[in-house]
């Protein structure tokens, strides 16, 4: 009998859930707001119409993100450290650094043989975050997808002095004001990210192969910034968004697997969409 595995993944701006047996065979994103639990129903709703699967089919659900406790039809609840981790080890088998740029925080992670050793976060400012260039896409009056191509059309990077959202989005406003460009505005922008993400980053003591994923890894112009920071080639995965909920579902087929191993039952909760469902 085919097993599939399920992995939702609530970060503090997008939600994230795939579906998997071998690989992917569905998978949803939307924006997280304050009804958590309805939009995990939501999505995973989604992903199984995609998967013309039924929610009993699913054989394992763990849940991830910040949100993780916010899933009640999860089987298990993981840290999405661990979720990254394993995640990215499902692309990148010789992975040693994660850096991932999320709507309200950054992460690094250092990893060995797809599990994490070591991590360091920032979760406490704006600064550093896809939050960050949201506002300063918005005080530019650009959108936030086009920032990546028009930073790296920037020969000569404006210098953003201002670690603080705020303060930073006033100064990029007044830099326009004098004359500088667009492309050099938002090179400069990227830059100065780079400079605090690679800050941080290099706390761990970051070593080769290393991976961006988060919504920041979506903006080459960012990757590349980070790239000339760190002094390494940043790889991506297919879709950034999703690795910590890949990682979630590849979590619970471990459980499975090692449950069949040692010939007892998987223990799951009674549990189904449809019960718990509060639109």
């Amino acid at each position: 009998m085919t097993q599939y595995f399920a992995g939702v993944d609530i970060g503090s701006t997008m939600t994230k859930v795939v579906i998997m047996n071998k690989g992917i065979i569905a998978s949803n994103i939307g924006p997280t707001g304050p009804e958590q639990r309805r939009l995990a129903n939501k999505v995973m709703e989604k992903a199984l119409k995609e998967s013309d699967l039924p929610f009993e089919a699913i054989t394992y659900v763990v849940a991830t993100g910040y949100g993780r406790i916010n899933v009640p039809f999860a089987d298990k609840q993981i840290t999405e450290i661990s979720c990254h981790a394993k995640g990215v080890a499902n692309f990148f088998p010789e992975a040693k650094t994660i850096i991932e740029v999320g709507g309200q925080d950054c992460k690094g992670i250092k990893i060995n043989n797809g599990k994490p050793v070591d991590f360091v976060m920032n979760d406490k400012c704006a600064a550093g975050t896809g939050r960050f260039l949201e506002i300063i896409a918005d005080a530019l009056g650009i959108k936030i997808e086009e920032m990546g191509e028009i930073g790296l059309q920037g020969n000569n990077p404006a210098k953003i002095s201002n670690i603080c959202t705020v303060f930073a989005e006033q100064e990029v406003v007044a830099r326009l004001a004098e004359g500088v460009s667009l492309n050099n505005l938002v090179a400069g922008i990227h830059e100065s990210l780079a400079n605090r993400v690679s800050r941080m980053v290099n706390r761990l003591h970051v070593a080769e192969e290393v991976i961006v994923t988060g919504g920041g890894a979506k903006n080459v112009g960012l990757v590349k910034a980070l790239s000339d920071k760190l002094g390494y080639a940043l790889a991506v995965p297919p879709e950034p968004l999703l690795t910590g909920a890949i990682g979630a579902a590849l979590l619970g087929k471990d459980i499975a697997d090692k449950a069949l191993q040692d010939g007892v039952s998987l223990e799951t909760k009674e549990r189904s969409l449809k019960e718990i469902k509060i639109f």
